[in-house]
């Protein structure tokens, strides 16, 4: 069977390789280099704890902080406001605590055993060496920030998330570099990270092509049907044969979903990161500071500080303040740090995250042909999810059931 995969991220990638083990003719389209969108510059985590959607309890009181506050976490550029307005009502609704459980309950199954879910394939690149299991460690200022995420670890705990938590002694003991104003953490230590996810997901697409899939380096504009069996992908450099493919490519994904009859409500969170070279403190696991919305990673290259979101779209220019800011907030969460760097070491970027009002991604047929699967929208969790989302992408191309439930997922959800 010939199927064509869409998109060259993660979740491309893993889908295409799954694919090929299953004895598929594979070709993976990507218009760009192999993992240089989201999954060139993430914070690297592969979690199994990102079960909390993003819209809780209460976020509709904390948003006018968030956005006044020049180191908050999230800001909209005005322009921009009208067109997501319909985006944030939806979000704002995903966020009842029925709701929250349920999507939890959904994320815990497409993101179990993230590090493990990886191996078949890191293994077979020869990317071994790219993975840490060494946990993954959140910080908060005070006792009143981490009872104000008392819901999101109760979800966690109820999603078999095992984590225990660290107060002074303890926390400085687990982590010696942060700064001493953080009083309380909590050690997940079942999750791990990549030390370099561009060249992670780059050494998967090698070794895809090394085993005998193909990449082409052209867009997706549609597709071909004959009543409802797919024929080919349209792209920039002409038709693709295929008998099946995949929509993977990210925040780029409505239109092609729009297509074929799924009008999704995905737009994209802008994130941004800066890079240390030659840090002065190396953490050993990956650490989100609460407060901020940020996480600290080590990586090959230096030490990555990566969050914050900005509503702005895909045409609008960077705003590199973001990443500066993300420098001001790694300095308080490492004193270590150097408080003036020259700008040789540093190095920034900004990215776009797929993302749903309800933290779910879209995992599931086309309306317009069974032939067609989507596997986009993944938000913060595209890199932690990937390869479990691969291989459900997989299934569904052979016609077998899923391992996990994808009902939660599905394009036609409310």
């Amino acid at each position: 069977m010939k199927i064509v995969v869409i998109g060259g991220g993660a979740v491309g990638v893993a889908s295409a390789s799954f694919a090929l083990r299953d004895g598929h003719d594979v070709t993976l389209i990507e218009p760009g280099g192999i993992a240089e969108g989201a999954s060139f510059g993430n914070a690297g985590c592969l979690n199994a704890s990102s079960v909390v959607p993003m819209s809780m309890p209460g976020n509709l009181s904390k948003i006018p902080g968030w956005l006044l506050d020049p180191l908050g976490p999230l800001s909209i550029r005005w322009a921009y406001a009208p067109k997501i307005a319909p985006w944030i009502y939806r979000f704002l609704k995903a966020g009842s605590p029925d709701r929250v459980a349920q999507q939890a309950g959904a994320l815990a199954g497409l993101l179990r055993d993230s590090y493990g879910s990886y191996q078949p394939l890191v293994k077979n690149a020869g990317a071994e060496g790219l993975l840490r299991r060494q946990g993954h460690l959140v910080v908060y200022r005070s006792k009143e920030d981490f009872d104000g995420d008392a819901l999101g670890w109760r979800l966690r705990r109820d999603n078999g998330i095992a984590f225990e938590v660290l107060t002074r002694d303890a926390l400085w003991q687990q982590e010696s570099s942060l700064s001493r104003d953080y009083r309380i953490g909590v050690f997940v230590p079942d999750n791990g990270h990549t030390v370099n996810p561009n060249r992670l997901i780059s050494l998967l697409a090698e070794a895809f092509v090394r085993d005998g899939g193909t990449i082409e380096r052209t867009r997706a504009v549609g597709f071909d049907l004959e009543g409802d069996r797919l024929r080919a992908v349209r792209t920039t450099g002409g038709r693709v044969e295929a008998d099946r493919a995949v929509v993977a490519a990210g925040a780029w994904s409505k239109p092609l979903a729009q297509e074929l009859g799924d009008d999704v409500p995905l737009d994209t969170e802008r994130g941004y990161h800066i890079m240390i070279k030659d840090p002065e403190i190396a953490p050993r696991s990956s650490i989100l500071d609460a407060t901020g919305k940020f996480v600290a990673t080590s990586m090959e290259t230096g030490l990555r500080l990566a969050g914050t979101v900005e509503f702005a779209g895909l045409a609008a220019q960077p705003d590199w303040r973001r990443a500066r800011m993300l420098l001001t907030l790694g300095q308080r969460l490492f004193p270590g740090l150097k408080r003036d760097y020259p700008e040789e070491r540093l190095t920034q970027w900004m990215g776009f995250r797929p993302s749903m009002p309800d933290s779910l991604p879209v995992i599931g047929r086309a309306s317009r042909s069974r032939d067609v699967v989507y596997a986009f929208g993944h938000g913060h969790i595209g890199l932690a999810s990937g390869a479990r989302t691969g291989q459900v992408v997989a299934d569904l191309l052979a016609d077998r059931a899923p391992s996990i439930p994808i009902g939660a997922f599905s394009p036609t959800r409310a």
